[in-house]
């Protein structure tokens, strides 16, 4: 039997993935802190008798040693998806000790855990921030320059590089995904996320942080999920490194406005700010080759206009549950 362990699963891209482990038969251990996660995120996995969870500081090494030793003696752990981390890009700018501790200690601390256990397989939830701003050229996984541009992105990079020496010292294996934009629900944060919860507030107009030009690929939570669990069945080396991805150009945040705008309050006004730069570690133009995961065989249901448009509509609708 397989048994997994997902930190930050009560998360929006933990939740997806712990539902879909379950729906397949598997054994799911769910730790997470709650500082961004929900228990309500959780709630449809109550009664599966595949599914625990415990409430934990994943950085916190004597706690968590402890737990992932209880886990591991009442059923052996195969398989840890490491997802917990600091998605608050902002208050990583504003304190850069909260990336530190959420984003790269976890990290330590989960490796440190599986190597006293000897717990074979991690699979690691990195990002495409580690690049940086490289302009508008399509980043490969061997990318030589990685200059990221927010203190979430330089943890992101640091733990990447862990990994990889944990790889080398005994870890059997480790899949790292490089996400895009993800969006869909239970959605907490992101550019719809944002636009929507001012369209609602504000129908007569609302503002746009920078000038709309910002383009990037987004990728719905749905097919990023499927491209973890592909690469995590398919991939086969010990250290195996992954864009994921659509093959396209990517959406504009104005083009994103002007949908949000037309599905929650057509006719309002949109007003633009300064600058190509939404914040500070933003990066306004960002695309990559997806290649090497079509090459292993996998491809996406839908593209960003097509995510886009989809996690509008169900963002809407998670606006009016609340």
């Amino acid at each position: 039997m397989t048994v997994h362990v997902v930190t930050g699963g009560a998360g929006f891209i933990g939740t997806n993935l712990v539902g879909r482990l379950l729906a397949s038969g598997e054994t799911v251990f769910v730790l997470d802190d709650l500082s961004l996660g929900r228990m309500e995120n959780l709630q449809p996995f109550a009664t599966n008798p595949g599914f625990a969870f415990h409430r934990i500081d994943c950085s916190e090494p004597v706690s968590y040693r402890e737990m992932m030793t209880a886990l591991h003696c009442r059923e052996p752990i195969t398989d840890v998806w490491h997802l917990a981390a600091n998605s608050d890009i902002s208050s990583g700018i504003a304190d850069p000790r909260i990336d530190l501790r959420r984003t790269f200690l976890t990290t330590f601390e989960t490796l440190a855990c599986m190597r006293a256990l000897e717990i074979p397989r991690l699979h690691f939830a990195s990002s495409s921030a580690i690049y940086g701003d490289q302009a508008d050229c399509a980043i490969t996984e061997e990318q030589g320059s990685l200059e990221p541009v927010s203190h979430y992105g330089a943890m992101k990079l640091a733990s990447e590089a862990q990994i990889r020496a944990a790889v080398e010292s005994g870890l059997e294996c480790a899949d790292i995904f490089r996400f895009p934009n993800v969006v869909g629900t239970p959605a907490t944060h992101g550019v719809i996320y944002d636009l929507v919860r001012k369209g609602i507030a504000t129908p007569d107009g609302f503002e746009v942080l920078g000038d709309g030009t910002q383009k990037k690929i987004y990728l719905h939570v749905d097919d990023l999920v499927d491209a973890m669990l592909f690469i995590a069945g398919h991939a086969g080396g010990r250290y195996n490194v992954f864009n994921i991805g659509p093959d396209d150009e990517g959406v504009t945040v104005a083009k994103i406005a002007e949908a949000v705008r037309d599905r929650v309050c057509p006719g309002a006004k949109i007003r633009y700010g300064d600058g190509t730069k939404g914040w500070t570690g933003d990066v306004p133009r960002f695309r990559y080759s997806t290649k090497r995961l079509t090459g292993l065989g996998w491809h996406p249901k839908t593209g960003s206009e097509g995510a886009v448009s989809r996690a509008i509509d169900e963002i809407v609708r998670q606006q009016a549950m609340q």
